[in-house]
């Protein structure tokens, strides 16, 4: 018997239930923000890129892509436009989980974590929560700098806060699939490349950057289905930001009609699906 497993039998499972859960995660989460206070370049370069996407689409393109019943008018493209960027940077956060939890993996980190007497979604709970504080963090610079650009809100603070909302819990059901990815490698690197590779055609294939309309009948059907399109649909909506001449689903999609509730629902089902997965994927590696 190796001293890991040793260490495994002889370590006393606590009881508690939901309660130790909630307590063994909040102290990984701790572990993890104080780490991420200890390495600032983590964060700086995090909010760079976002504001980047920021300052790049709403003055290269802002003053050539037309919005239907809006023409080509740089004012209505940004308020477009913010909703995506919002989008597109709390699921980019997916790579950043992969990556941390790769890496501890790598050091042989969660080999220690898994000998301790803690629940078993604890430590995987516990990063994810941090990543959401993180992501959280960057999504309040980036409306600053939105702000500052020149975009604005047209409803009540409720509504706003609820968009904002939407955005983080996508987030963070992103960083469950982040977190899968990051047990399913062998090294950080391509726990990176593995977490962003498929969020660009997620992404750009969505009415995030541009009206779907635009796009090939097929491509529409995608788009108007894509999770991720739902979300944006609806902070654009909760934040007042729908343009007149776009219309809400040129498919007639559920997803884009009821552009909350189905934010709300995949979310909720990708959370649920991918915890179900990373759980149990993490029980398994590293025996």
């Amino acid at each position: 018997m190796s001293a890991l497993s040793e260490a495994r039998t002889a370590a006393p499972r606590l009881g508690g239930g939901i309660g130790q859960s909630v307590r063994d995660s909040l102290v990984i989460g701790k572990r993890n923000l104080i780490r991420m206070t200890r390495i600032p370049e983590m964060i700086l370069f995090g909010i760079i890129q976002p504001v980047m996407f920021v300052v790049l689409f709403t003055y290269v393109f802002g003053g050539s892509i037309a919005i239907p019943g809006a023409g080509v008018s740089a004012n209505a493209y940004k308020e477009f436009l913010m909703a995506g960027i919002f989008a597109q940077t709390v699921t980019f956060a997916t790579a950043g989980a992969g990556a941390g939890i790769a890496e501890d993996m790598h050091k042989g980190l969660i080999d220690r974590f898994r000998s301790l007497p803690m629940a078993r979604g604890a430590v995987l709970t516990g990063r994810t929560l941090a990543d959401l504080v993180q992501t959280a963090v960057t999504l309040v610079v980036l409306a600053g700098v939105a702000l500052i650009v020149g975009w604005r809100t047209h409803e009540n603070i409720g509504k706003v806060l609820g968009g904002f909302g939407l955005l983080l819990l996508l987030g963070y059901a992103f960083t469950w699939i982040g977190a899968l990815i990051g047990l399913s490698v062998r090294t950080p690197e391509a726990a990176t490349s593995g977490g962003l590779i498929w969020l660009f055609p997620l992404t750009f294939i969505s009415n995030a950057f541009v009206p779907v309309n635009g796009m090939p009948t097929f491509l529409q059907y995608v788009a108007e289905w894509n999770p991720f399109s739902a979300t944006v649909a609806a902070a654009r909506e909760l934040f007042g930001n729908t343009i007149a001449g776009v219309p809400k689903s040129v498919t007639g999609a559920w997803p884009m009609e009821h552009p909350v509730w189905a934010s709300l629902i995949w979310s909720v089902l990708i959370i649920v699906v991918f915890r179900t997965l990373a759980v149990r994927k993490y029980r398994s590696v590293a025996v």
